[in-house]
């Protein structure tokens, strides 16, 4: 059998999401004919282009009640028109000569994302040009993403799709409702690049990765197109999103658009389909109706050491683009750049942290392979790709495995770049972090989740402020990038604790232990430990019934309950100054007026 591995729109943009790369990778190794396609990139490549653009300004010139942003836009439609192809060709590093013209701020229209000339300065410096110009393009395609979806399509974002309708859906209906709809001007195009390379590649399956909710609708568009021009295909659907959401589902009508749900790592149930061998955890829906789960709490699975080597074939020829939405350095690492994503290791080595999903096997499975192999699969990547700017995706990469990676990298003499994602421990000591950034580290982010030693215990993150700032001041002596994921909300955290966070946090910026940082708000899940037993963590499960659809989020009541919404707002503000070097020296607790 053939199949096809299809990343529905939308991830990144400026580089493949790992998942079918790794797929196509093991499933070649087995002998398996298989290709992929990133119908997300591929989507922004068709929509951005002139002549799209001009039917889409011929499509809004007849809507009624336009707000005063978006005639302001329409005005300006010929300035769009002309100037999106040579923007697409810049952010896609094909006309890198037009950097000195698109970093001149006078060059763009009036809108309410533009910069001032002090702020792309302060950012950029006087010649900063190319990261001055990706910043603007940037800004100039958020522009019209922001007119795409307010007058042709509301479900449109640049990075996602539809996910406001899937972000928290119980039950299948909204979903199918919105898919019973006439395909829009988005839905037509992605659709046609969808059954060209059907046409081109005549798959016996498709496998959909929907890793967030931001792919599932368009994923169900496409497998319903398929379901009527080509029945005989068989359909299978994956990834991050089935794994933590669906894993409960008891709705069988997901199976009106697709054939099987898988679960966890993907390799071997993907093999069983294909190979005719026994399924595993697999869900398909039998002739009466029901959902049938096929050993679906199996811990069988191929090893990481022999999962192979991603398989980029397919996606070369794509046009990612670099993006920069805002000017901090580190930020900028997640969209800007063409970097290949691998794992050193599987699973999380720690997996204890109490508002983590522990209980699913990409958490709780730790496994490595010889450093050997990791690099030689690097080697592979490398020679493939023509890029070689790794990003490891691993939960936390060990300290230990990483000296390993280090010393391999520096005996091989590779000239690379490479970024991870580490806990703060005492491990990353100065001599490891100097041995890591000459290998060629050059940034880290960390989870810090709560600066307040009651709730880092609570949490059983397993550091200490202290340990974690010298970790810190470590990797950024040695000349890396780091930054820090916070958290706010967990359960019986008092509103001094969170003020008292932000201190700690202004503190590192001031020593410019870290350069960027990120506020997210806890949410209790149904696979972390603080949702097993929300009671051990000083909170109240609010029971509701369980949908038929997804399930991911509790409600849940606490004592000390704060004003999330409210403190959420100045922990932002606050960082966001502090990214800039502004506001150290304010209390911390002015910025929750």
């Amino acid at each position: 059998m053939k199949i096809l591995l299809v990343t529905p729109p939308f991830t990144q943009l400026n580089t493949p999401y790992p998942a079918t790369c790794q797929l196509l990778g093991f499933l070649r190794s087995q002998g398996i004919e298989a290709e992929q396609m990133d119908l997300s990139i591929e989507l922004i490549q068709a929509l951005f282009r002139a002549n799209k653009l001009a039917e889409i300004f011929h499509i809004a010139t007849s809507l009624p009640k336009l707000s005063k942003q978006n005639k302001i836009v329409l005005q300006q439609a010929n300035f769009y028109t002309r100037t999106i192809e040579p923007v697409m060709r810049f952010l896609s590093g094909k006309d890198s000569s037009l950097a000195q013209r698109f970093s001149n701020r006078e060059f763009w229209p009036s809108s309410k994302r533009l910069p001032t000339e002090d702020d792309l300065e302060w950012a950029f410096g006087l010649i900063g040009n190319q990261d001055r110009a990706t910043h603007l393009c940037t800004l100039f395609l958020k522009d019209l993403c922001d007119f795409i979806n307010q007058t042709i399509d509301p479900h449109f974002e640049l990075i996602r799709y539809a996910e406001s309708l899937c972000i928290r859906l119980p039950e299948f209906e909204p979903l199918q409702a919105e898919l019973q709809k006439p395909h829009s001007l988005i839905d037509k195009l992605i659709l046609d690049l969808f059954a060209r390379k059907i046409a081109e590649y005549q798959p016996d399956m498709v496998g959909f990765s929907v890793p967030f909710p931001g792919n599932l609708y368009s994923a169900l568009r496409c497998a319903q197109w398929i379901r009527k021009e080509f029945p005989h295909i068989k359909i299978v659907m994956g990834g991050g999103y089935a794994n933590t959401e669906l894993r409960n589902i008891t709705n069988s009508r997901i199976f009106d658009y697709i054939d099987f749900l898988t679960f966890d790592d993907g390799e071997l149930p993907l093999l069983r389909l294909l190979t005719g061998g026994e399924l595993i955890r697999t869900l398909y829906r039998n002739a009466q109706g029901e959902i049938v789960r096929i050993n679906f709490d199996s811990k069988e699975n191929i090893k990481f050491a022999e999962t192979g080597t991603p398989d980029y074939d397919g996606l070369l020829k794509n046009n990612y683009l670099n993006l920069i939405e805002l000017p901090n350095p580190m930020h900028a690492l997640w969209s800007n750049g063409r970097w290949n994503k691998m794992m050193l290791a599987h699973g999380c080595y720690w997996g204890k942290c109490a508002f983590c999903d522990g209980t699913l096997d990409y958490i709780h499975r730790y496994e490595t392979a010889p450093i050997e192999l990791v690099v030689d699969r690097m080697e592979t990547i490398m020679q493939q790709t023509g890029q070689s700017g790794f990003h490891f995706v691993d939960e936390a990469a060990p300290p230990a495995l990483l000296r390993k990676l280090a010393e391999e990298i520096t005996r091989r003499k590779l000239t690379i770049s490479y970024w991870i994602n580490v806990r703060f421990e005492k491990s990353f000591t100065p001599e490891l972090c100097y041995l890591l950034a000459q290998s060629g580290c050059i940034a880290v982010s960390g989870g810090l989740e709560v600066a307040s030693p009651r709730i880092l215990k609570l949490i059983n993150k397993g550091i200490t402020i202290e340990t974690a700032c010298e970790s810190m001041k470590n990797f950024t002596e040695a000349g890396i990038m780091t930054h820090a994921y916070l958290m706010y909300g967990f359960p019986t955290e008092t509103a001094q604790e969170t003020i008292d966070s932000l201190e700690v946090v202004r503190s590192l910026f001031e020593k410019g232990y870290i350069q960027s940082a990120f506020w997210h708000r806890y949410a209790m899940t149904i696979h972390s430990p603080s949702g097993l037993y929300p009671e051990k963590f000083g909170a109240k499960r609010i029971e509701i019934p369980s949908g038929s659809f997804a399930n991911n989020e509790i409600p849940f009541t606490t004592s000390n309950e704060i004003e999330l919404d409210y403190f959420g707002r100045g922990l932002n503000l606050a960082t966001h100054n502090y990214m800039q070097g502004l506001g150290y020296d304010l209390e911390v607790k002015k910025w929750f007026n």
